[in-house]
């Protein structure tokens, strides 16, 4: 990752701190991911060669900017999606300041209505930052759409560890699944389909 994505990741990622500093409302807030998390997942996504990216929940594109770099080093994209059309057009800007807006295809949409509509295995990596009590009434799409050797990785496991415990369930009943919890950002809930 080059100096001028990692300035503007940093500066995002100070704006949102001043902006969610002076929200009541956590909808209000811009919830960015925190630096570690992101570089987590940019390595990950490059660790497992993800072409094909699905993040749900664009928020103002912190991660957007991670997945999309690391898309960029093996040939990939990322389709992030979000139902908030306002944050949408600020990552999109971003984005594109950054230089990869060829690596990243923006819509407004339902996470778990666009989960439902892709092929089985056809996703490298899924990234779900979203409304984490709706992730179980997408179920099984989140499984069914990861690609064997795919991952899934679930933002807040330990922010908000009771509102991850449905779809940890889910993830554990599955027997060529691994799972585990890491501890940056928020915390990562992470699981390997085998």
């Amino acid at each position: 990752m080059d100096a001028v994505l990692r300035k503007i990741i940093a500066e995002l990622n100070e704006a949102a701190a001043e902006h969610d500093a002076g929200q009541q409302d956590r909808l209000d807030r811009w919830r960015v991911l925190e630096p570690d998390a992101g570089e987590f997942l940019w390595f990950l996504a490059q660790s497992v060669g993800a072409r094909v990216i699905v993040e749900i929940g664009t928020s103002r594109g912190v991660s957007t900017l991670w997945l999309a770099d690391a898309a960029r080093a093996v040939g990939g994209h990322v389709l992030s999606l979000d139902t908030d059309a306002e944050a949408q057009r600020h990552a999109r800007r971003t984005v594109a300041e950054a230089g990869l807006e060829h690596h990243v295809e923006f819509r407004v949409e339902d996470g778990g209505a666009a989960l439902a509509r892709m092929p089985d295995g056809s996703v490298d990596l899924l990234f779900l930052d979203a409304e984490r009590v709706e992730y179980p009434s997408w179920w099984p799409n989140p499984y069914r759409v990861l690609r064997q050797g795919g991952v899934l990785v679930a933002d807040n496991a330990l922010s908000h560890p009771e509102e991850i415990a449905p779809l940890r369930e889910l993830l554990l009943r599955e027997p060529h699944l691994t799972c585990t919890t890491i501890a940056v950002g928020k915390g990562e809930l992470v699981a390997l389909r085998r």
